[in-house]
């Protein structure tokens, strides 16, 4: 009797499942699972991609990302800063339960997706900026930048030694990911983690896209200006305003010549309240209003440049999978750490729960999966990412993950009881910028802030006052929906398992992000490529 090969190949696949069920099923869905790719940017605004209605640039890679796939217009962050957001993004648990509500240092040997995916028959790789303050854990391969790493000539190390890679960090980023993708084994999927330190401060173009945008006059959002009238609970104590808080190395000032070091570094970090120009030949010096003009003009235009930056190398990477084959059967996510102010409620930077700095990007393409050209109002949290790369990869979804996979939703439904609200903590207090420690409840339409160490409470109706300029929160009307709201913030403090763990008393800081000390000529190939 003919035996069928099928036949032969499911006899074996029954033996292995007795055997090893979890290297069993690995192997066996091998073949088909797709590759994820995961790019983060840090300190992303979406209102600074075009596809999220920007009017002040233009992304065109980006967008062909959103429209080959889903676009979420309703993504969020658990915790609106670098660090805290990472490890949400590695556990799929908010800071509370993941141990790193700061900057201090990831406990690497806790639970991860990158460890799940390894263990579930991926090749896992982490390349760029990982900001953690221990080395990776659950990765085939990495290759980090330590601490915020810098725009030219970035150093990134890994576990032999580290090197000076000679170019613009955004391009390098981008290239040590295609030699990675290359060099990765061919039977098995892999899962990649591109994390890019574009746009984040000091915000240094590459000299192409820095030229671009040099002429142009960025619009200004109407809050630049904002008096913080109604909300005086943490907005005025706050330091990071466009108009007193930028730095001379933030707005990329020359010294003086004759400076020692000590001296040069701190002149550039001082906040002038004058500064001389030249236009057209002619020296000007600007104070008062010119000055906020001019500083957030500056600003804007080299962010915008870091964007496009991320832009170009975005298209780039694409291209290439293209012409490898490889866009058929792999997922891109396009997302970053948490969002920014770009002058709105007159602040860079981000911790804030106001909406620029909550709200982020999230495309994601998966060809022959997601809906093509897809928009999605259903809320998404940066905790969701654990279990959605799961699901892709057609592995369980532990039960502690408190986030929720996305997949059914780029399949274009709406899972069963989908949450209509998100929770938000932020602990750093005063911490970096004066920032007040808070937490609250984001509705369709409504936000409920509370900052706990003042015992101060705002309310903002997000339908009639979108740049949250009106505090409702003592208003004789807003009662019930008070009440109504604050029920929901005890309802999901309760079901994520916040119980003030980090109330009081918040970890150290730990190193930033790198625990390499790297040197001049470390490293088993020397410090360059």
């Amino acid at each position: 009797m003919k035996v069928h090969p099928a036949s032969v190949f499911l006899g074996c696949l029954a033996a292995a499942i007795l055997a090893n069920p979890a290297k069993a099923h690995a192997a066996a869905a091998s073949q088909d699972r797709p590759n994820i790719l995961f790019i983060m940017t840090d300190d992303h605004a979406s209102h600074s991609i075009s596809a999220y209605g920007s009017k002040i640039n233009q992304t065109p890679h980006l967008d062909k990302l959103g429209a080959d796939g889903v676009r979420f217009k309703n993504a969020f962050v658990c915790n609106s800063i670098c660090t805290p957001s990472r490890a949400t993004v590695l556990t799929g648990k908010y800071s509370h339960l993941n141990g790193t509500p700061v900057f201090n240092i990831f406990d690497g040997s806790q639970q991860t997706v990158a460890k799940l995916l390894q263990s579930g028959g991926y090749h896992t790789m982490m390349i760029g900026k990982w900001h953690l303050g221990s080395n990776p854990t659950g990765f085939d391969q990495w290759n980090i930048l330590p601490g915020q790493g810098r725009y030219f000539d970035p150093i990134l190390y890994n576990s032999e030694g580290a090197r000076v890679y000679p170019g613009y960090a955004t391009q390098v980023i981008t290239d040590l990911g295609i030699e990675a993708i290359k060099a990765r084994p061919k039977d098995k999927p892999f899962f990649m983690m591109l994390h890019h330190k574009a746009p984040h401060r000091e915000w240094q173009p590459d000299p192409e896209n820095e030229a671009k945008f040099a002429k142009l006059t960025i619009p200004e959002p109407s809050s630049l200006r904002d008096n913080y009238a109604t909300r005086p609970a943490a907005l005025p104590e706050n330091a990071q305003t466009v108009r007193n808080d930028l730095t001379r190395r933030d707005l990329k000032l020359t010294p003086p010549e004759g400076l020692d070091m000590k001296a040069k570094n701190q002149w550039l970090a001082a906040k002038p309240d004058s500064v001389e120009i030249e236009e057209n030949g002619v020296k000007k010096t600007l104070t008062g209003e010119e000055l906020f003009v001019w500083k957030y003009q500056k600003y804007m235009k080299d962010y915008l440049a870091c964007v496009q930056g991320v832009d170009d190398q975005i298209g780039r990477l694409r291209a290439w999978l293209a012409s490898e084959g490889l866009d058929r059967n792999t997922v891109v996510i396009y997302t970053t750490d948490n969002g920014f102010f770009l002058g709105d409620n007159g602040m860079y930077d981000k911790r804030f729960m106001y909406e620029p700095s909550l709200r982020i990007p999230l495309m994601i393409s998966w060809p022959g999966v997601a809906k093509t050209g897809a928009v999605t109002d259903l809320f998404a949290i940066n905790a969701d990412y654990a279990p959605t790369f799961l699901d892709m990869a057609g592995l369980p979804i532990p039960s502690d993950m408190q986030g929720r996979s996305l997949v059914p939703i780029l399949k274009g439904e709406k899972p069963a009881q989908w949450r209509t609200s998100m929770y938000y903590r932020y602990y750093h207090d005063p911490g970096h910028h004066n920032t007040r420690a808070h937490y609250g409840v984001r509705t369709d339409t409504h936000k409920l802030i509370h900052y706990w160490k003042k015992d101060a409470w705002e309310l903002f109706d997000l339908t009639k006052d979108p740049t949250e300029q009106r505090n409702l929160y003592d208003a004789p009307e807003s009662a019930a929906l008070v009440k109504t709201l604050k029920a929901e913030l005890a309802k999901l403090r309760t079901e994520l398992k916040d119980d003030d763990q980090f109330a009081q008393e918040i970890p150290k800081d730990g190193v930033d992000g790198g625990v390499l000390k790297w040197q001049p000529g470390q490293g088993p190939n020397g410090p360059t490529r």
